[in-house]
């Protein structure tokens, strides 16, 4: 039986603790080393301790060696402690009268710290906040939400199907139908979570966060959205700036309108960001259906409401003047510790 494994396990902790012990700046850099080799769980005491698994005409060889090896890190160890009480400098000795070192703070991520500020707005304006699964029935992702079966959404190269009748939450509208099926109106929701669809480039990812609001009572009118998505806007951005809705489609909306805010980086005047229009779209809205509250089994004659949805990810990239949304998820510290 080679003895070599054993030889070249021992010689390398050698190597390994040797190194440590010469660098150990402090007593407690020494008392590191001293358990992470010879305490209890130590390299050394493992080893030592695992002995009688060897093979029986290895077990004195290698016991030989190890408690040679414990013998000259112990007293490699009280010749560091020894020589850096002597030393007595600053590395070592304690001035109680220095300030003490500060622990970096960590932050909340960008996409966190938009999704929070949103939430924190609907909150106090009265709105309950929900959350669903991932995983979706066609069903809440589609059909309630008035999207018929031939609906180019419905395409796979849109919406990750994990089977005929399941996917992945394409928004988090689903919310709407769950929220209005287990109760009456007054609702006054948002659903802020993790979406998915099958596309990938500098403004688009497979996964973003959404947040979806909906209000649903009588006697509500497309001015009272107006109103809540113009103080949210300018509650995010800028209290001053200029905002329209424009008029757009959504199956689960009607009438529907896209939210565009002025430019943050040419304030209207037109770029490349803006496509030289001087305006960026920020989020998509409108009354909701009156085949969505049918699917419900509300009154349409008595009910009305509206609902909007928001891209975390988009508002992060305009607010902080962000170029490629990847840049979200690349976990690069320099990029993060601007926030």
């Amino acid at each position: 039986m080679s003895k070599t494994p054993t030889i070249n396990k021992l010689n390398l902790l050698k190597e390994e603790a040797g190194l440590k012990i010469g660098n150990a700046l402090t007593e407690l850099d020494i008392n590191s080393v001293y358990k992470e080799y010879l305490g209890k769980k130590g390299e050394i005491s493992l080893f030592l301790k695992n002995i009688k698994n060897l093979p029986e005409e290895e077990k004195p060889y290698a016991g030989k060696l190890a408690n040679d090896l414990k013998q000259e890190i112990q007293e490699s160890i009280q010749s560091k402690i020894k020589e850096l009480k002597e030393k007595g400098d600053d590395e070592t000795s304690i001035d109680i009268t220095l300030e003490g070192r500060k622990l970096k703070r960590g932050s909340l991520h960008p996409i966190s710290q938009v999704m929070e500020e949103i939430i924190i707005f609907f909150s106090r304006l009265g709105f309950e906040v929900l959350e669903g699964p991932e995983i979706e029935s066609d069903y809440y992702n589609f059909e309630a939400l008035n999207f018929p079966k031939n609906h180019p959404a419905r395409d796979m190269q849109d919406t990750f199907y994990i089977s005929e009748n399941l996917v992945l939450r394409t928004h988090t509208s689903p919310m709407q139908i769950r929220a209005m099926a287990n109760r009456k109106p007054p609702i006054r929701v948002i659903a802020p979570g993790k979406v998915y669809r099958c596309d990938s480039d500098i403004t688009h990812t497979p996964m973003f966060h959404q947040i979806e609001g909906l209000m649903i009572d009588e006697n509500i009118t497309f001015s009272d959205l107006k109103g809540i998505l113009t103080l949210l806007v300018r509650k995010i951005f800028d209290k001053d700036i200029k905002l329209r809705f424009r008029p757009s489609f959504f199956p689960f909306t009607e009438p529907s309108a896209e939210v565009d805010i002025e430019c943050v980086k040419c304030k209207g005047k037109g770029c490349r960001i803006c496509s030289n229009s001087g305006w960026l779209e920020i989020l998509g809205s409108g009354m909701v259906h009156p085949n969505v509250l049918k699917n419900v089994n509300y009154d349409t004659s008595k009910y009305q409401g509206f609902a909007f949805g928001v891209g975390a990810e988009r508002i992060a990239m305009l607010k902080y003047d962000i170029d490629d949304i990847r840049k979200f998820y690349y976990n690069d510290i320099k990029f993060l510790n601007n926030f």
